[in-house]
């Protein structure tokens, strides 16, 4: 058990100490006793460095204690803080999903770290492309269906809060499909997806977030968006 110091007691700033040491402080001045996670076993496997993973805990603190004080990251918290929005989307829903791998309902953070750690500039492009082509697999069917390409397309645009008629947006499925659909199955699988995102990079575009290649102590921005251009839509 750690011990209790009154805030007025610690005279060091909490800007000049490390994740764990803000950590372990915070402990101390709130009379809270916190096990830290095992940060080497969840860097592991990740392009994250240990020290990265101590600096997205300390981001991950503050998203998971922003509206329910309990640690985890919940759907609310999730559409506040990644997305800097609180109306309902099929896209920030799904990617919600996609993150709470255990299907608990919340984000934990080993989970929040192996997700973000796909968006990682040095991230292999068949994990990027696999996360991407789960995203539009909304049944979990292991294809992507017209109707499910039809439905993240019109949320992606909601998202982005662009406009477009309903011809531009068939024709973004129709042009999807004649390109990735090879077998002429009217669905898409995983193979056949890889191929298209390997002829149109476009697609995965927003699989990258820069910033996560140089985490520091200064809490950075993180915002998940879709940064689909109508172009992009119609290209």
């Amino acid at each position: 058990m750690m011990g209790c110091l009154p805030t007025k007691q610690v005279g060091r700033s909490t800007h000049s100490l490390n994740p764990r040491e803000a950590v372990a402080l915070a402990a101390e001045t709130s009379c809270e006793n916190v096990d830290l996670p095992d940060f080497v076993n969840i860097a592991t496997g990740t392009p994250f460095t240990v020290n990265e993973v101590e600096a997205l805990y300390d981001l991950f603190r503050k998203l998971s204690n922003s509206i329910i004080k309990d640690g985890l990251i919940h759907k609310e918290e999730f559409h506040l803080a990644l997305f800097r929005n609180k109306k309902t989307n099929l896209f920030v829903d799904r990617v919600f999903d996609l993150f709470d791998q255990k299907g608990n309902g919340v984000i934990e953070f080993d989970e929040f770290v192996r997700s973000l750690s796909v968006f990682h500039p040095d991230a292999p492009e068949e994990q990027k492309a696999g996360f991407a082509f789960k995203l539009y697999d909304l049944r979990q069917t292991g294809f992507i269906e017209r109707r499910e390409l039809k439905e993240m397309v019109l949320a992606l645009l909601d998202e982005s809060d662009l406009n477009i008629t309903s011809d531009a947006v068939e024709m973004i499925v129709d042009r999807t499909f004649d390109q990735a659909d090879t077998k002429g199955d009217e669905r898409i699988d995983q193979e056949e997806w890889n191929e298209f995102v390997k002829n149109n990079p476009y697609v995965l575009r927003n699989m990258t977030l820069p910033y996560l290649k140089d985490l520091t102590m200064v809490f950075p921005s993180f915002v998940i968006h879709s940064e689909v251009s109508e172009a992009d839509m119609v290209a």
